[in-house]
């Protein structure tokens, strides 16, 4: 029989003394170890290790021979035992569900070996879903790109198919940011990163999964991506232990951290607090950033109880805090805008084993999120436009779940309860009278004469042209021609409910997923689905290969963050409007069909190899757009998307201290207009039914991690990353790039021949074929095409590194660790993007070197 057949075969069963594990993502794995005889053996050290994920962990049995590992996410793992004259022994097993798993392990008398006894079955991942998973031993030692949202650069580091964004944004699988953030089981669709919402720290997780594949029935509303994250616990840790750590880098920026877990086989803390402050706190719209400091703190505390060998209790408390200024362009000297975030989370969750294998979970949550965006003192200061909101965002819900395993079968059935509390405050007004003037001048410049309200005055009595780009439906708000600032205020309940089954069925090498799931969406639109999901996977054990497929049908609701304002402004948003005759639009449900087939294959236990392609179609996609280059963010629809492409990985397990992996994307996202809701855009398609790129699109991405470390002592990473350029619709030919503004074009470092544009010298005409951009791809005269030739960004080749050394004194209790990292190492000039009408123009950040000291207990 096979390690794993084997391990398949394995009883699962409640062990007198050790309690369930009160999460949804988490197990425990535990046993006895006993000599040939049968008696127990204490003092016997017990290895538990995934070579893929990198999850490394030791205990030792106590004097029943009895071990113990709590807080396993879902996932495969092999062990191994030893103890003074005997030698070792390995087995394998799967934790699959929150019940705890029963594995005796035995040792024979005889002489130790030194070395893990892997093969190459070890390093597969035999199940029907396809998705990554990296533990906290291997991603603490990752260069991670954006301090202020480590979370989205985790996953855009780690994980293929994944487009990277400014401001710690990333687009999954074609999707704007189209992910469910799954925390200890309880699910978050709302936008996470640094402009929508504060994102977890990175001290408080233990291991992330991330499914890239067809999303199991449990996971609705946003689920090209699902992030199952596990924290940490405090749960068995009998003396306190954690780090105390302080890092300082470029831009001023400083990272004070503390985490501290303890507790004892029944009663666990852990509590973790951190802060980060910059002066590059955002992604800047100029290389050099102007106003741009910003500071955020993050607490977090885990409560684990289990009053019974039965039942366990945890309860997840966080509360964070951001305050950031909004970074200024060149032309912008005076403008002063500014925004806070406040954070927090209540989660409490309660499960109860049933039977040896079977358990129930129920777990209660409370959240919400405070934005408020605070204009400059003067509205005048703001250019081109002044804008201010408050929105709060607040979900209240209850998910249970029931767990069944039973022979080849594991069953789970829940159901979900959701409510949002939306309340939206907005505010706009026009405070530069070129932004928008009616009319041209003979030059082509707009006219700022506060008397010409209308293109209709346009040549009556002068000798002005209409302005083909004026937006009549922006005229109340123009402050510079007599309008008044548009406010908006409104609230809403959005109720959601939704119910599932799954059986997750092992047979031999073929392991299939079934799901069923019902939703019901009752907002400012209403609508239901059924939706059937099959993953299947077949594992070639000859060759080392595992062979999937999928499908699913899905239901994607409308994101939260000023869905009402923007149900309110009807096709293109207020620009398209006429007078104060605002539409009334509801964003509605959307629903997708998505196709995947992949693969899995081993080189021996040195490489792993997967990868998958997918293919979605979509009726009503969502994305967002923005005002400027502001983080005010507004959902818009569009009539359909169809995407598809490819994601793979390469992993090659840690190697006599190496490890290393590279994932590799390709992405083609083509969306049908026109587009309704949104605030501001300057997207041509927003009333056509043409075809487009949007700016997820990307033909490819990598990214690839070196690491190495000597013993436990020094070490060194490096990450190489390329990225081809994500679509930027603002430049359309030549011409439209004479017409961006002297700021703008200087942005994007625009030449004609070899003259370069300034602030004070931009560049009014060129000859053809002369004009460049080395950050933007400018297609050539005539041959822009919105489908097959779309203006780009240009590609970029980054690279990032981290040099450290663990316990550099060399101490049993106390450890320091010291390291110093540095993202953009050849200082490389580039752009996330480009008057995106999603987030505006952001450069990538430049060279930033970070020195951390911490203590570890």
């Amino acid at each position: 029989m096979g390690p794993f057949a084997l391990m398949l075969s394995l009883p699962v069963a409640i062990v007198s003394g050790v309690p369930a594990v009160a999460q949804s993502t988490a197990g425990t794995v535990t046993g006895i170890v006993t000599d040939a005889s049968g008696a127990a053996i204490p003092g016997a050290t017990v290895l538990i290790a995934n070579p893929v994920s990198g999850l490394r962990r030791t205990d030792t049995s106590d004097a029943t021979g009895r071990y113990t590992f709590t807080n396993l996410p879902f996932n495969r793992y092999h062990m191994e035992v030893s103890a003074p004259g005997f030698s070792n022994s390995t087995d394998d097993v799967q934790v699959r569900t929150g019940n705890t798993t029963q594995l005796d392990l035995h040792l024979k008398v005889g002489a130790a070996s030194q070395e893990i006894t892997v093969e190459s079955d070890d390093v597969l991942n035999t199940s029907a879903q396809q998705s990554t998973t990296i533990d906290r031993d291997l991603f603490t030692k990752l260069p991670l790109v954006s301090t202020s949202s480590p979370l989205s650069s985790l996953v855009t580091l780690s994980t293929p198919g994944i487009a990277s964004d400014s401001n710690g944004l990333f687009h999954p699988l074609g999707e704007h940011a189209d992910t469910t953030f799954a925390i200890d089981g309880q699910s978050i669709s709302d936008q996470q990163s640094r402009v929508f919402g504060n994102q977890p720290s990175p001290n408080i997780i233990q291991s992330v999964n991330v499914i890239n594949g067809i999303a199991p029935a449990e996971y609705g509303d946003k689920t090209s991506l699902v992030v199952e994250t596990t924290t940490r616990s405090g749960l068995g840790l009998t003396k306190p232990t954690g780090t105390v750590g302080l890092s300082y880098g470029t831009f001023g920026s400083v990272t004070p951290s503390l985490a501290v877990g303890f507790g004892s086989k029944s009663l666990g803390d852990f509590l973790s607090i951190d802060g980060y402050r910059s002066g590059r706190y955002l992604d800047s719209p100029e290389y050099r950033p102007v106003h741009d400091v910003g500071n955020s703190i993050n607490i977090f505390n885990r409560s684990d109880y289990h009053p019974t060998d039965v039942d366990a209790l945890q309860l997840n408390l966080s509360f964070s805090r951001s305050w950031f200024q909004q970074p200024n362009q060149y032309d912008q000297p005076t403008q002063d805008q500014r925004a806070k975030i406040i954070s927090f989370n209540i989660a409490p969750s309660w499960t109860h084993t049933i039977s040896p294998n079977s358990l129930i979970t129920v777990s209660p949550y409370l959240r919400q999120d405070n934005f408020h965006y605070y204009p400059s003192n003067d509205v005048f200061d703001d250019t081109p436009v002044t804008l201010s909101q408050s929105r709060r965002l607040q979900n209240a819900g209850l998910r249970t779940d029931y767990t069944l395993s039973k022979g080849i079968h594991t069953l789970k059935a829940g159901a979900t309860w959701y409510h949002t509390f939306l309340t939206e405050g907005f505010g706009l007004g026009v405070t530069d009278a070129t932004f928008n003037a009616p009319c041209l001048d003979d030059n082509g410049n707009p006219v700022t004469d506060p008397s010409i309200t209308s293109p209709s005055q346009c040549g009556v009595g002068n000798d002005y042209t209409a302005n083909d780009s004026y937006a009549s439906g922006l005229a109340p708000y123009d402050l510079t021609r007599g309008g008044s600032i548009y406010r908006f205020h409104g609230h809403t309940d959005i109720k959601q409910e939704a119910v599932y089954v799954s059986d997750n069925i092992l047979w031999h090498d073929w392991n299939v997923q079934l799901g069923l799931r019902a939703d019901n969406y009752n907002g400012i639109s209403r609508r239901s689905k059924v939706e059937p999901r099959v993953n299947v996977a077949y594992h070639l054990h000859p060759t080392g290969t595992v062979l999937r497929l999928g499908w699913g049908q899905f239901f994607l609701t409308p994101y939260n963050e000023n869905l009402i304002v923007s149900s309110t402004t009807g096709v293109g948003g207020l620009q398209s409007t006429t007078g104060n005759q605002l539409q009334d639009v509801a964003l509605k449900p959307a629903s997708r069909n998505q196709y995947n087939a992949g693969f899995e294959q081993s080189f021996g236990r040195y490489l792993v190899v997967n990868g998958e392609y997918f293919w979605k179609y979509t009726d009503r996609d969502f994305d967002f757009d923005v005002v400027l280059n502001s983080p005010l963010a507004f959902p818009i629809q569009w009539q359909k998307s169809k995407i598809d492409g490819f994601g793979i990985k390469v992993t090659m397990p840690t190697y006599h201290g190496v490890t290393a992996y590279s994932v590799l994307g390709h992405t083609r996202s083509r969306f049908f207009g026109p587009e309704v809701g949104g605030v501001l855009s300057n997207d041509p398609t927003i009333n056509s039914s043409a075809v487009f790129r949007i700016d997820h699109d990307q033909a490819f991405q990598q990214s690839t991690n070196l690491q190495y470390q000597y013993k436990h002592g020094p070490y060194f990473g490096l990450t190489w990353r390329y990225e081809s350029g994500l679509v930027a619709g603002a430049v359309t030919d030549p011409e439209t790039a004479l017409g961006f503004t002297p700021d703008q074009q200087q942005q994007i470092q625009l030449t004609c021949g070899n003259v370069r544009a300034t602030l004070a010298n931009p560049i009014t005409s060129c000859p053809t074929g002369q004009l460049y951009s080395p950050l933007v791809k400018i297609p050539a005269a005539g041959t822009e095409n919105d489908d097959k030739n779309p203006p780009r960004i240009a590609p970029r080749t980054l690279f990032d590194g981290q040099l450290g050394w663990d316990n550099v004194m060399h101490k049993d209790r106390l450890k320091t660790n010291l390291s110093i990292t540095a993202t953009n190492l050849t200082n490389k000039t580039a752009l996330y993007n480009f008057l995106s009408t999603f987030s505006g123009t952001h450069y990538v950040s430049p060279r930033t070197v970070t020195g951390q000291i911490s203590f570890n207990f």
